[in-house]
């Protein structure tokens, strides 16, 4: 019986080694802190100027920041410079329609211990204030100025020109009624997209406490979790990408939800592994078998494993930058 024994874990432990799930495929600390090494190399080599936009710029900034990247002298400094250049150049008004242009640019800010209440004479975050205008981009509006406003705990201002002052209250609400009837959310479409349903999970994070709150999100997780590929990544408007992964991934790091959670394993593999499977040594592809690597692609895969990586290491989430404001 003994010997029957041994014989019968000597076969498990042959078929678990040369299982194609096998938990030596998943990614290693030490393969993850290697690629977000690798991959700032090339994002301030591609970037060695940020603008204000959301490419080659904001993202680049929050990434570089949260991940405690060393960057050229000044490099920060020659960045705000360009922020206060362009607030003052528009008088204050990045956008009449697209508000997340404040909310991105807060976010980045906040990142790197900058006042967004006072750039150049202007005050960001009043312009968050004014809820129809935040929410006329549907809910892509409200989303970044949740994550805009909480990432330095920032009260909103009186806006006296607003139509209807915003509260975080009115953000969440108009969050959660358009939750959609298979627990995601998406900008316009009957069925989740993943790219916004993630998106929403990254605001809802810091309000849980809510039990509305915590309802939609479990059924948006449930949501994430049944979409959820066979190698572990996601698809958007029928094509798997790694954006898609990398704002699943960000999600579950806001929740703080270990992306080896069981609802989100599929065949051994996790959203991380998916997200580690588009790098390059140029970068991250936005489709495997695509024409090359996308700024926008690694920026995303970039400022999402560095989310991981505070997680991994205990400190405060990639949007909770609360201990970057000067209170």
């Amino acid at each position: 019986m003994k010997k029957l024994k041994n014989v019968f874990l000597l076969m498990l432990t042959m078929i678990i080694v040369m299982s194609p799930y096998s938990n030596s495929l998943a990614y290693t600390r030490s393969d993850l802190d290697s690629k977000i090494n690798a991959t700032s190399s090339v994002i301030l080599k591609t970037v060695s100027k940020p603008e204000v936009s959301s490419l080659g710029g904001e993202w680049v900034i929050l990434g570089l920041s949260r991940g405690g990247i060393k960057v050229p002298e000044k490099y920060y400094e020659n960045y705000y410079k360009k922020v206060e250049e362009t607030v003052k150049s528009k008088k204050g008004i990045l956008h009449d329609k697209k508000y997340t242009e404040y909310s991105r640019v807060i976010l980045a800010l906040t990142a790197i211990g900058k006042d967004p209440s006072n750039v150049s004479g202007y005050n960001l975050l009043e312009k968050l204030a004014d809820f129809e205008k935040v929410t006329l981009q549907g809910i892509n509006g409200p989303v970044f100025a949740l994550l805009a406003l909480d990432s330095g705990l920032y009260e909103i201002p009186l806006n006296r020109s607003a139509k209807t002052p915003a509260t975080r209250e009115l953000y969440i609400d108009y969050i959660l009624k358009r939750q959609l009837s298979d627990g995601g959310f998406a900008l316009s479409a009957k069925t989740a997209d993943t790219d916004i349903t993630a998106m929403v999970l990254q605001a809802l994070a810091k309000y849980q406490e809510r039990k509305d709150v915590r309802l939609a999100t479990q059924k948006a997780l449930s949501c994430l979790s049944k979409i959820q590929k066979s190698d572990g990544g996601f698809e958007s408007w029928g094509s798997a990408n790694l954006e898609s992964s990398a704002q699943v991934l960000t999600a579950l790091c806001e929740l703080g939800i270990s992306d080896k959670d069981r609802r989100f394993v599929k065949n051994g593999k996790t959203v991380t592994d998916n997200v580690l499977s588009y790098h390059t040594k140029n970068g991250f592809l936005h489709i495997k078998g695509g024409n090359g690597n996308t700024l926008m692609a690694t920026e995303q895969a970039f400022y999402s494993l560095v989310g991981l990586q505070r997680t991994l290491d205990s400190k405060t989430s990639l949007y909770r930058m609360d201990e970057k404001v000067t209170k």
